[in-house]
């Protein structure tokens, strides 16, 4: 079974894509265009989500409780959730090979560990990533089922005696935690929501916490850093936003930042803005 993800076609506010054997229809509001394949693929999908009845699934098949997909060389369990969310976020896939490749770069030229700090980690793309490359990670989410299906994910990967820490905590204060324990890391990535809570209910909001947030994180690397990564899915904060606040983070440091959308890309159909990124690596 081709386990592989596949952008089939977006417009008109959604997006029809393939997980797998699944195909599924999701909200897509940046898909202002006109869908470019016929209406009766659309019509074939197995499942839709709507919001605008309650935040509903509508299978027109059945789908299984869980099902797997390998997307960059990595393997996701995937299930159906009340946001529409599958447990993986696959415009993520090019920062996903450009962690592995980054880290195992480094490893080969510097022969010593790499300490990786993961924020906003969900089901853990990017720990996989860097865990697959070679490097000590930590994991955070403030979500406890989150990190519960991360490990499911890595012990998928064959990750499970991996040096992963596995931590479930509001971000703010395990960042607060960790200056004071003088821990660094050479290499922090973080994909902040919009709005969150933390694990004991602790607010949330980018416009507000992620410029404070960045300077507890500069505070946290260590004396040769090698790479941030931030990205996120917030209307209104574009690759060029992004940019700045790395920009401000990594004064005085010496590196080069790139950054970009973030992209679902598939065969025949237009390419689908989903979010955007920055990320700062040592020179």
């Amino acid at each position: 079974m081709d386990s592989t993800y596949q952008l089939l076609d977006s417009g008109g506010g959604r997006k029809l894509e393939r997980f797998g054997a699944y195909t599924l229809v999701r909200p897509a509001s940046q898909a202002i265009w006109r869908p470019q394949q016929a209406d009766s693929m659309w019509q074939k999908a197995d499942a839709l989500f709507s919001r605008d009845e309650d935040n509903r699934w509508h299978q027109r098949h059945r789908l299984p409780e869980t099902w797997n997909v390998e997307v960059s060389g990595l393997h996701f369990h995937l299930k159906t959730t009340d946001f529409g969310h599958l447990g993986i976020f696959p415009e993520q896939r090019h920062a996903w090979l450009w962690i592995q490749k980054k880290i195992e770069e480094i490893k080969a030229k510097s022969k010593q560990d790499i300490h990786v700090l993961n924020l906003f980690a969900y089901s853990g793309g990017s720990t996989l990533a860097a865990a697959k490359g070679g490097a000590h990670v930590c994991h955070l989410d403030a979500s406890q089922g989150m990190v519960s299906w991360a490990q499911d994910n890595a012990r998928l990967n064959g990750l499970e005696g991996a040096p992963i820490r596995w931590i479930v905590d509001d971000v703010n204060k395990f960042l607060a935690r960790e200056i004071r324990r003088g821990r660094r890391y050479d290499a922090i990535i973080l994909d902040p929501p919009t709005f969150g809570r933390g694990s004991k209910g602790e607010l949330f909001k980018i416009e507000e916490h992620l410029v404070p947030l960045l300077d507890r994180c500069r505070e946290l690397l260590s004396d040769t850093p090698r790479f941030v990564l931030l990205s996120g899915h917030t209307p209104g904060i574009t690759p060029m936003c992004l940019q700045h606040l790395l920009e401000q983070m990594m004064s005085g440091k010496k590196g080069e930042i790139m950054h970009g959308e973030m992209l679902l890309e598939g065969v025949d159909t237009f390419p689908l803005p989903s979010g955007a990124y920055a990320r700062w690596s040592h020179v």
